[in-house]
C-alpha cells in the first residue's frame, strides 16, 4: 500500500511538474512573441514618419497577397521609372507599407541616426560606471600584458 501511494505521489509531483514547466514555457514564448510585436510596431511607427504609406489588408484578395510577399522585409517594385518599396506586416497590423524612393532614403537615414546615438549612449554608459576598478584588470597597453590589434582583446 505505501508502494501505491509513494507512486501516487510520484506521478503527481511529475504531472506537477510538467505543469510547471509547460506554465513557464507558455509564458515565455507569450513574452517572446509581445517582444516581437512590441519591435515590430516600433519599426512601423518608423516607417510611417519616414513617408511610408498604410494600405490594409482588408479584404480577401489583398490578405491573399499580403501572404506571398516575406513578413517583415522591404520588397522593391519598380514600374516605369518610378520605384515602391513595400513592407509587408501580417503580425501587427496585417497590413502593407508603401513608401517611395524618397520614403526609403529617409528611413534609412533615420536607422543610422539611431544607430549612432544608441552606440553614443552606449559608449557613454560603458565608461561612466563609478563601481567599475580598471585596477583590477592590471596594467594596460602593449608589452604590458595586454596587448593591442589582432590576437590581442
Amino acid at each position: 500500500m505505501n508502494a501505491n501511494r509513494s507512486r501516487r505521489s510520484i506521478g503527481r509531483r511529475t504531472l506537477e511538474h510538467g505543469t510547471l514547466v509547460s506554465v513557464m514555457l507558455g509564458l515565455a514564448l507569450s513574452a517572446a512573441c509581445q517582444s516581437q510585436r512590441q519591435a515590430v510596431a516600433t519599426h512601423e511607427d518608423q516607417l510611417a514618419a519616414a513617408g511610408f504609406v498604410v494600405r490594409p489588408a482588408n479584404t480577401p484578395e489583398r490578405q491573399a497577397m499580403l501572404k506571398r510577399l516575406p513578413p517583415n522585409h522591404f520588397v522593391q517594385r519598380t514600374h516605369g521609372d518610378t520605384v515602391h518599396y513595400v513592407y509587408a506586416d501580417p503580425l501587427v497590423c496585417n497590413c502593407l507599407y508603401v513608401g517611395s524612393q524618397q520614403a526609403y532614403n529617409q528611413f534609412k537615414r533615420d536607422q543610422q541616426q539611431r544607430k549612432l546615438a544608441d552606440e553614443q549612449l552606449m559608449t557613454a554608459q560603458e565608461y561612466s560606471d563609478p563601481a567599475w576598478n580598471w585596477g583590477a584588470w592590471g596594467p594596460w597597453g602593449a608589452g604590458e600584458g595586454f596587448p593591442y590589434g589582432p590576437g590581442g582583446w
